[in-house]
């Protein structure tokens, strides 16, 4: 077992708790609602300094891991966006394209998985849904209100199984 692997793993959630997607939800708010301009801006949401510091403290104690509804084609556009703002290097686990369950349960599932090896010392999430079904199962949870909740994307993590 390497050092890595001993240490309890920080997962952080990454829309509005590590990044700010205000600037782009406006593409929530129309009808039809456009999901690719959606994902598409994502490189240019502002870190959450909040979010960003309670990141970079973990890593002294933990290995961070990123556990996110984005889906799996955002991939690069994440690694870069974590990388251009500092975060500690981690997995990223994403949604899978075409995967449309609600946030809560998809999270909820790679944390059980990732709960089998490892201790989760802690979930930081801005999805109210997330983190009592979180708390519910047993994880320690933060829940991250560093920004406003918007009713529109509570909707698309929710109902549409988008983010």
């Amino acid at each position: 077992m390497t050092e890595t692997s001993k240490r309890p793993l920080a997962v952080f959630d990454l829309d509005n708790t590590l990044a700010d997607t205000t600037h782009r939800q406006r593409f929530l708010e129309r009808k039809p609602r456009d999901w690719d301009a959606f994902f598409a801006a994502a490189p240019q949401d502002p870190p959450i300094p909040e979010g960003v510091a309670m990141a970079v403290e973990s890593a002294r104690e933990c290995e961070v891991v990123y556990l996110t509804g984005r889906p799996e084609r955002c991939r690069r556009d994440t690694r870069e966006w974590l990388e251009r703002h500092g975060l500690p290097d981690g997995r990223v686990y994403m949604r899978r394209d075409g995967d449309r369950r609600p946030a809560r349960r998809t999270k909820l599932e790679i944390l059980r998985r990732l709960a089998r090896d490892r201790e989760v010392l802690v979930l930081v999430d801005d999805d109210e849904l997330v983190c009592d079904d979180a708390e519910a199962a047993g994880f320690p949870v933060v829940r991250a209100r560093w920004t406003l909740p918007s009713v529109t994307l509570r909707v698309a993590q929710e109902q549409e199984g988008r983010t």
